[in-house]
């Protein structure tokens, strides 16, 4: 325990999940009742199909599938009855034969040549149908060219005989070759764990392969079925959701060689955006995991399921290493497969940290409402400042001043009194860029440069704001600054005035 924690930190704390014992000792948890699953642990899915009516003949149509999806007892039971019926009904014609033709009553005459030599009876028909099908041929019994219709017969064995063998045997061995097996080698973890993970909160299991031989091509796919009601009313049980475990990164292709740890980050697009530790208490679902792979050994496409309860997601846990290096290989060591150890993790869900942090932070709201740009070069603070002023000029003033499409701080400097007789839009794109560098007396040496780069006449004065603009502005109609104008706007403004 000293070695974790000088590993982990003095935080984590080590649990096991496996019922087989880890090494580690942990309290029991009290045992919840268990709920109908639509997937068990071992992959098999809990659906019946009932009142079929008259769809059962389906089944029929494809006869050689429905043998290979039974199950291995029902399957010897047809194999065996096949042949005896078969067998049976084939010496039956034998004896037939021999009994219309009289061969019965005349079977030890030397003189007689009957269809079939040595069959005076039904056993004996038996055993020559036997020797024939099964090509011993014992030479005891045998068929004579007397007998057109015990060859007839002979050929219609022959072909009958390879169709069952065709059939029933290729059902065998499809059955016995099937990669249903090799899943029992791909194995899952008990539980599930929800930590955080590179920032992000993150759902964790895990899987491995028991075998040295490769699961060429795997590749992983989730499942989430919650059961849900759309706005329209509609009830929807056990609605599929996917869950994205790497599809778009290519994580999901996994090189199955060692144990490896299947994460889904929890996000905005994630079904498990709003769960948080105290509502996976009250909620029901079930994640469907399928992992498939074609078998190196035989070129078969194998799948193995498996699922996870709410029950069996732990909140705020991480899954313990097993790769250790040896010398000249790694070893794994699955008894540790399954044992997770407890981390620090948050208790509330995606979107109640993301509504934290915009709490947190009120000021940045206005910002990220009222710029179209993601990147904003102002504050909180100067953003509120400039819907303020924006808000106190009629609209006909703004379009006098050239407030439309100027940068924010251009339109603070705008609304000092020294600056508001001169229309920024107007400047040079030189003068635009020094005006966005902060400063008080660069803005006045802004100001300076700009009273002398400016060619344009300036069509408007202060004299023209209302009242309430100009104490905004900084004067009134008697303290006008004409000093700070042109001669040729000074001469203006004194000529409206006389």
């Amino acid at each position: 325990m000293s070695a974790l924690r000088k590993k982990f930190g003095d935080d984590y704390q080590v649990v096991t999940t496996s019922s087989s014992g880890s090494g580690f000792n942990q309290p029991a948890p009290e045992k919840k009742k268990k709920r109908q699953r639509f997937v068990d642990k071992n992959g098999r899915c809990n659906v019946q199909h009932g009142n079929l009516g008259g769809e059962t003949s389906r089944y029929l149509s494809d006869l050689f599938t429905t043998l290979v999806d039974l199950k291995w007892r029902w399957n010897l039971f047809i194999f065996i009855l096949t042949y005896t019926v078969a067998w049976l009904f084939m010496a039956s014609m034998w004896w037939v034969i021999a009994y219309i033709r009289g061969d019965l009553n005349r079977a030890h005459d030397d003189k007689y040549t009957p269809c079939v030599a040595n069959v005076y009876n039904f056993p004996s028909a038996f055993l020559f149908f036997i020797e024939t099908e099964a090509t011993i041929g014992y030479g005891y019994r045998y068929i004579t060219d007397k007998c057109p219709e015990g060859i007839i017969l002979f050929l219609f064995q022959s072909i009958l005989g390879s169709i069952v063998d065709a059939f029933l045997i290729g059902c065998m061995f499809i059955k016995m070759s099937q990669p249903k097996k090799r899943a029992e080698t791909l194995m899952f973890s008990e539980h599930a764990a929800i930590s955080m993970r590179d920032g992000k909160l993150t759902l964790m299991f895990r899987v491995g392969n028991l075998r040295n031989s490769h699961m060429v091509s795997a590749q992983i796919r989730c499942k989430l079925l919650k059961s849900r009601q759309t706005p329209e009313g509609e009830f929807l049980p056990l609605d599929q959701l996917e869950l994205d475990v790497g599809f778009s990164t290519g994580a999901d292709q996994l090189f199955l060689v060692s144990p490896l740890t299947i994460c889904h980050v929890i996000d905005t697009k994630s079904p498990f955006y709003e769960l948080s530790q105290r509502s996976m208490q009250t909620e029901q679902f079930e994640i469907v995991v399928i992992l498939e792979g074609i078998v190196e050994t035989t070129g078969m496409t194998c799948q193995a399921r498996t699922s996870y309860t709410e029950d069996e997601v732990l909140w705020g846990h991480r899954f313990f290493p097993v790769i250790s290096l040896e010398e000249g290989f790694f070893k794994v060591d699955y008894s540790q497969f399954h044992a997770t150890f407890e981390v620090p993790t948050p208790p509330y869900s995606v979107k109640e940290q993301e509504e934290a942090l915009l709490i947190s932070s009120p000021l940045m709201a206005p910002s990220l409402c009222n710029s179209g740009e993601k990147n904003s070069s102002l504050d909180g603070l100067e953003t509120l400042e400039d819907m303020e002023t924006t808000t106190k000029l009629p609209s006909k003033l703004q379009k006098m001043t050239g407030r439309d499409g100027l940068p924010r701080k251009l339109l603070r400097m705008s609304s000092t009194a020294s600056e508001m007789t001169y229309s920024l839009g107007d400047l040079p794109m030189k003068l635009q860029r020094i005006s966005s560098v902060p400063g008080v007396s660069e803005e006045k040496h802004l100001v300076a440069k700009t009273a002398k780069i400016s060619a344009e006449p300036i069509s408007q004065s202060v004299a023209d704001l209302p009242p309430k603009l100009q104490k905004l502005a900084g004067g009134g109609t008697g303290g006008r600054m004409d000093g700070h104008l042109p001669p040729k706007l000074r001469k203006m403004n004194s000529d409206r005035f006389t």
